[in-house]
């Protein structure tokens, strides 16, 4: 067994241990300390909304370099080759079809699609709508339009412009 003198030394380090770590703290400090630990070890967060930077388009960063892009208008050459891909593509009547275009004169290409279904215009006439993309270099738009059929079956642009998201 234990002598008495390795009893009494087990029993001084047990007593000095107990003043050692939280339970030596008064319950008061006890509930003290453990807050203290909870917000060290937790982390915080804080959300501003004016501390986020608010950019517009004048605003220019220096990762990626001003570039300036031209929307020129279609020339009417341009306008004339897709009005002839829209009819083309409106006579035919496929469900989800485009038709290509392109201008060998300007470079200048694009493609017709059909909008939704077609519906009854003001003079009683079957009118669809369509969206044409153009395309001359580097240059992209979008323009809309909107077409009726005439006599024979063909469809008859009645217009088109540039594309506004509405």
């Amino acid at each position: 067994m234990h002598s008495p003198a390795s009893e009494s030394a087990f029993l001084a380090l047990y007593r000095a241990w107990g003043r050692v770590g939280l339970s030596a703290i008064h319950p008061a400090g006890a509930v003290v300390t453990l807050i203290l630990i909870g917000v060290g070890a937790s982390g915080c967060s804080l959300s501003r909304t004016d501390a986020f930077a608010k950019l517009d388009d004048t605003d220019v960063t220096g990762s990626i370099s001003l570039t300036r892009v031209n929307t020129a208008m279609p020339t009417d050459s341009d306008l004339a080759f897709a009005r002839n891909a829209a009819s083309d593509v409106l006579t035919k009547g496929d469900k989800d079809s485009s038709q290509p275009w392109e201008n060998p004169q300007t470079g200048a290409r694009g493609s017709v699609t059909p909008l939704a279904q077609a519906y009854a215009g003001e003079d009683g006439k079957t009118c669809r709508d369509f969206l044409a993309s153009y395309v001359n270099g580097a240059t992209e738009t979008w323009l809309q339009g909107a077409a009726c059929k005439a006599g024979q079956g063909r469809w008859q642009i009645q217009s088109m412009k540039p594309w506004s998201k509405s």
